[in-house]
């Protein structure tokens, strides 16, 4: 006897293919050749669908088209379609809609679409009208977050009865609109979430111009439907060294339909995006039936596709195995991604207040990054801060979730967003050792202004630094770097960093979010006078970028194992490259001094030469597509913001590793983007204390070598100090009216602090 899901399955689908139900109803007057013309496109839909008709109905509908009697023609095509007709919809007067249930049998598929007629009888005659689906069973599944408490409260119990998804196909070869005909099919698609009997309600809304309402909606009719239960696919997936693992899947269906639907997924599957997440002996749900996966593990793997076939049977199981292009853990360095968060933006607020550290943890290992920083802020700060583990003086090191393994780390610190100093600038706060500023009982009790929050999350041993530091800083279409155009000043990136950075309190900007030319600008501003902060890679997952978390990465070099605590030093000291992951700057020295070590700090007495090495990586397609070249031709400003395709050279599969010296590119060497590690060396002559990196513009970027020639400090730009006392000034009338007035005179003097700093640097560089 076959196992008991395939039984009920089989007797499900038996019983599927014959309707029970009587159409019971007299044909409809309607003029024959639109009718035929529009049930032609209707049976080469179907056809298109998977869900063609029965051969006998097919010939049917032949012999009708043939009959010589337009009358009788017209009532036999109705008489042959109207039995697989879920529904019937009539448009009275004044486009009043009435459903009542149509002859099929409402069988469904659980994981699965199935496919109806729906036939509209439109007495009034309506055109340039969309008919559209309604019912409770498919309203959203979740409410996405707001930032402010939502009175749309929907408990977990709710979310389980909305179990459908319902979608009428208006693709070629049908027409989009109702006609006006007196009487054509329309072909709905049905999606179940769930195996079993379920009853359900259906109802129909007609639609003018895409969004406007062109009649109340209908009543809704009951179906008791019995849903056929999916096939447990069982997934073997195994890295590249053969070690189980959790991968990133993708199933689509010949229609290219995404499973588990979107639209009825809770965590941990998220409904933005196609992927899910499984580990190696997991299942996913899918309908027997051919589908195309692709399957991957973050910018380090290759993605790979291919087509599996799912049996008619209980379970069926299939074997994934990834291919690794690259590996810098394998020489030390490990990918960190220090600004994800598990609400606000593409999350929801409900049914839960985002989502649990045992999702994040699942996309951190599927997307196979090192370190995870998931940032509590404004949108459900109060029921996620609760994830916070905060350090004692019993704790060797700074603690992670409990889900974390030795090699792949999850930690909840805070991002001070919706806060009262978020107009300032938001700010990433690693390390921390409490999360709570002092006296703060609710978020409208914190500074609003962020050097404040700078020294408190300093004095506890934190990391600070801005998070998508590009806003505010638009210099407009330019590529020069650096250049002189005064930014707005007006965002929420790192525009009071102009000022912090003068008071040595901020560690790091980060970049990879934001359009790179923005975010670089200020920093090599501010390197040229001789300040030393450092960049990081983030994402702000789900909110600049959800399509997964680490598409920004920090790659930080540790000289032993992973611990949080070494791994967010290593971003203060610079020990680290950010990336999007496509193409790598290993290893990068200065006269054999690696970055971060030593304070990133080589002495010269005299002017001279010195050696830059790195082994550099990159991986781009073979050739362009047309999606590459979208890419690549896309505007600076426009996303993604960093991705290696838009520093492809011409038609090649060339990019450009450059040298950069106080701002300016001084050498370069094109490289092969074909996956493979490549020694690159440069000898750069150094006139004067500098500072020097390399780059893949648009890709990836080395944290500074500060090379001092004679003990003197770096002042490379006197346009550089003059572009940074006019970004203060900016700055100030942009944040102090938003600053309260009992700490607006500790601000202006902060403020006062940087321009004299400013003016003091202008004054030590050399005419320029």
């Amino acid at each position: 006897m076959p196992p008991r899901r395939l039984l009920l399955s089989a007797c499900l689908l038996a019983l599927s293919l014959a309707p029970t139900r009587a159409a019971g109803q007299p044909p409809v007057k309607v003029e024959r050749q639109p009718l035929e013309a529009q049930v032609k496109r209707v049976t080469d839909t179907l056809e298109l669908l998977g869900a063609p008709l029965p051969a006998a109905d097919r010939e049917a509908l032949t012999a009708a088209f043939g009959e010589k009697d337009a009358a009788g023609a017209v009532a036999a095509i109705q008489k042959i379609l109207d039995p697989h007709c879920l529904a019937h919809v009539r448009i009275g007067g004044k486009g009043k809609l009435t459903t009542r249930a149509g002859a099929a049998r409402p069988a469904l598929a659980e994981q699965g679409w199935r496919v109806f007629l729906v036939k509209v009888h439109n007495a009034a005659g309506l055109d340039r009208v969309e008919l559209k689906p309604a019912s409770p069973n498919a309203l959203p599944m979740f409410y996405r977050s707001t930032g402010k408490p939502d009175p749309r409260v929907m408990s977990v119990g709710e979310a389980g009865k909305r179990f459908l998804d319902l979608m009428m196909y208006n693709g070629q070869p049908l027409l989009r609109h109702l006609a006006g005909l007196e009487v054509e099919y329309r072909v709905l698609q049905v999606y179940c979430r769930d195996a079993g009997r379920k009853d359900a309600e259906l109802g129909f809304v007609l639609f003018r111009d895409g969004d406007k309402k062109a009649a109340a909606s209908s009543n809704l009719v009951s179906h008791v439907i019995d849903s056929a239960p999916a096939v447990l696919v069982r997934l073997r997936v195994h890295d590249h060294d053969g070690a189980p693992v959790m991968a990133a899947f993708t199933f689509r269906d010949s229609q290219g339909r995404v499973y588990p639907s979107l639209s009825r997924r809770l965590a941990p599957d998220f409904g933005f995006h196609p992927q899910i997440y499984r580990k190696d002996g997991e299942a996913v749900a899918l309908q027997p039936g051919t589908y195309t996966v692709s399957w991957t593990r973050g910018p380090e793997y290759l993605v790979e596709r291919r087509n599996i076939t799912v049996p008619a049977k209980a379970t069926h199981s299939e074997s994934f195995r990834l291919t690794r292009w690259v590996f810098p853990r394998a020489k030390g360095w490990y990918s960190g991604d220090h600004h994800i968060h598990a609400a606000g933006c593409a999350h929801y607020e409900s049914p839960t207040e985002g989502v649990a550290p045992e999702d994040m943890m699942r996309h951190v290992l599927g997307e196979d990054l090192n370190v995870g920083v998931c940032l509590s802020w404004g949108p459900c700060w109060y029921h996620q801060k609760r994830y916070f583990e905060p350090k004692t003086n019993q704790q060797a090191h700074y603690p992670v979730h409990p889900l974390s393994t030795p090699t792949h780390l999850l930690r909840y610190d805070v991002e001070v967003s919706g806060f009262p100093s978020s107009h300032c600038g938001h700010i990433c706060l690693l390390r921390l050792k409490e999360q709570d500023y002092p006296k703060s009982k609710i978020i409208d009790d914190w500074p609003s202004w962020d050097l404040p929050i700078f020294k408190w999350a300093r004095e506890q041993g934190g990391v600070i630094g801005f998070a998508h530091s590009g806003w505010g800083l638009d210099v407009g279409p330019t590529k020069e770097l650096p250049n002189y155009i005064v930014p707005p000043m007006s965002g929420i990136g790192a525009n009071e960093y102009i000022v912090d950075v003068t008071h040595d309190l901020c560690d790091f900007i980060s970049t990879v979010d934001t359009p790179a030319i923005w975010e670089l600008n200020i920093w090599y501003h501010t390197l040229n006078c001789g300040y030393r902060c450092r960049v990081s890679g983030e994402t702000d997952f789900p909110c600049i970028y959800g399509e997964r978390v680490g598409l920004g990465r920090s790659y930080v070099q540790l000289p032993g194992k992973l611990t949080f605590e070494d791994w967010a030093e290593g971003i203060k000291q610079g020990r680290c490259y950010v990336s999007d992951g496509k193409s790598h700057l290993l290893d990068f020295t200065v006269n054999g001094l690696g970055v971060g070590l030593k304070g990133s700090e080589l002495r010269l007495e005299k002017a001279g030469t010195v050696r830059l090495k790195a082994n550099v990586a990159a991986l781009l397609e073979a050739a362009p597509t047309a999606a590459t070249e979208a890419i690549r031709k896309a505007p600076w400003n426009a996303r993604p913001y960093w991705d290696l395709e838009r520093c492809r050279l011409g038609d090649s599969r060339r990019v450009l590793v450059e040298v950069v010296v106080n701002g300016k590119a001084v050498a370069q060497k094109e490289i092969d983007a074909d996956g493979k590690e490549r020694e690159v060396s440069f000898d750069v002559p150094i006139a004067a204390s500098s500072w020097v990196a390399l780059r893949i513009l648009g890709s990836s970027h080395t944290n500074p070598v500060f090379v001092l020639v004679g003990d003197q400090a770096i002042r490379a730009s006197k346009k550089s100090a003059q572009w940074c006392l006019q970004a203060v000034e900016r700055c100030w009338t942009q944040k102090w009216p938003r600053i309260r007035a009992e700490e607006r005179p500790a601000a202006q003097a902060a403020y006062d602090h940087a321009r004299r700093a400013y003016r003091r640097i202008a004054e030590e560089c050399a005419a320029e």
